[in-house]
């Protein structure tokens, strides 16, 4: 439900699944999931608003899809958390 141009913290999806402090089940549900599943992976990061791939582990491709969304990354390769951050609401 994230919606495109946005993001959301690993710990913002935990709390809205009614566990915020499973962030780290989070991470590997996306991990584990595939195309088939058809998520929005690449539209959740840490709560610092960085990507938490590495590089050449995917890191490139999520950077590139959100900024195909138009999200913004600063000099140190963050996120604006006050502008592009998911609020949880449709």
């Amino acid at each position: 439900m994230i919606p495109a141009g946005k993001i959301a913290s690993y710990g913002l999806i935990a709390a809205l699944a009614g566990n915020p402090r499973a962030a780290r089940q989070v991470a590997w549900i996306l991990h584990a999931s595939t195309p088939a599943d058809k998520l929005p992976w690449h539209r959740v990061v840490n709560r610092m608003g960085k990507i938490s791939l590495k590089p050449f582990g995917g890191y490139e491709i999520q950077k590139q899809r959100l900024q195909q969304e138009g999200v913004v990354f600063d000099e140190h390769d963050t996120i604006d958390l006050d502008r592009f951050l998911w609020s949880g609401k449709s």
